[in-house]
């Protein structure tokens, strides 16, 4: 599609270079029966020059094109205008285009919002960061102390943040698989959770932005960026984002298991039980642990069907670690519900990237 887009967006361009050919006599032009002057010869040729650079801005997906684009359209279509019997159809093509961009426009719009609550997230001073010692595992359960020391977080920095790239697919019940890459920031000395998502959901773009800062819980999924699918702030969605935030914690961030927001209880030499306790929102899982010492899945009964708004047994079976940047991470993961009537996957996820305490 995108490659169509292009492609479209550079042959109505150099069609514009007729215009600009009929004012200045480069041959008969006999495409147009009406004569150009040359003032309008040289906006026939900017808009050419335009449409070819707003194709650039898209090829190299810069966050001007789509701005770049309504502005030629408009631009373009007046020139279409002084032309019409000749250059009708041109209207087509800047219809599409039009949309597009009016689209793009939006979908830069939503996202901003994303990227204002990272850098304002990026301000909140937070500690420098200290290199987590044996010391630090003291008061855990031995099988998450064995975790630390397989992740490699021992004598590598506290973690104040992480950053955590992923690609994979998701679906509600009962509709299909689709496809999506997401950014998503979280903040650990104040809990906060930044989650932006972009997919294809029936071939058109679809974004979802799920924010858990500052004792509050949203989530918005919009179809091209204007159309509202998903809008939701109900109380429950508090602890249910906390459950998630705590799990991203467990899986992606496992240095920060150390704070003393955790409580913990030893159920055996392969499990524990974690509390997590953000200011009087309480959460709890229970962690299961393999004799590598990695963190295979994860159990919580404190989240929210977000579709029926009713808690229901929720885990994240994680696998596949590799070495992340110095870590050795689960780099595979799947959610999955267990509803009465079975367990339901409703998300797959792999990692693509995770940098710890990054600063933007």
């Amino acid at each position: 599609m995108r490659i169509v887009l292009l492609l479209l967006i550079i042959l109505h361009g150099l069609i514009h270079l007729l215009g600009f050919a009929k004012a200045f006599q480069f041959g008969e032009m006999e495409q147009f029966t009406k004569e150009i002057s040359r003032p309008m010869g040289i906006l026939w040729f900017l808009a050419a020059l335009f449409f070819i650079v707003t194709a650039l801005g898209l090829l190299l997906r810069k966050d001007w094109w789509p701005l770049l684009g309504i502005v030629v359209v408009i631009l373009s279509q007046s020139l279409i205008f002084t032309t019409w019997a000749d250059a009708k159809y041109g209207t087509i093509a800047n219809a599409i285009i039009m949309v597009v961009a009016i689209v793009g426009m939006s979908n830069l719009i939503f996202e901003r919002g994303f990227k204002e609550d990272v850098a304002s997230a990026m301000n909140i001073k937070a500690p420098t960061p200290v290199l987590l010692t044996e010391e630090d595992l003291a008061p855990l359960p031995m099988c998450v102390q064995k975790y630390l020391v397989y992740v490699g977080a021992v004598g590598k920095p506290k973690i104040n943040n992480v950053k955590i790239v992923f690609k994979g697919e998701m679906r509600d019940k009962g509709k299909d698989w689709f496809k999506f890459t997401s950014e998503q920031y979280n903040f650990f000395v104040s809990p906060s959770r930044l989650f932006f998502m972009k997919a294809q959901v029936m071939g058109l773009p679809t974004y979802g932005y799920h924010k858990y800062i500052n004792e509050a819980a949203s989530m918005q999924i919009k179809l091209l960026s204007l159309f509202s699918v998903v809008d939701l702030a109900e109380p429950e969605l508090y602890p249910t984002e906390t459950v998630t935030f705590f799990n991203d914690l467990c899986l992606f961030a496992p240095a920060a298991l150390i704070d003393d927001r955790i409580s913990w209880e030893t159920l055996d030499n392969l499990s524990a039980k974690a509390t997590f306790n953000n200011n009087g929102t309480i959460i709890s899982a229970i962690l299961y642990f393999n004799e590598k010492g990695q963190l295979v899945n994860f159990v919580s009964n404190d989240r929210y069907s977000v579709s029926e708004m009713k808690a229901f047994p929720f885990s994240t079976p994680a696998g596949n670690y590799k070495n992340v940047n110095g870590y050795q991470l689960p780099t595979y993961g799947e959610a999955t519900w267990h509803y009465p009537d079975g367990e339901f996957v409703y998300g797959k996820f792999e990692v693509v990237d995770i940098a710890y305490n990054v600063i933007d």
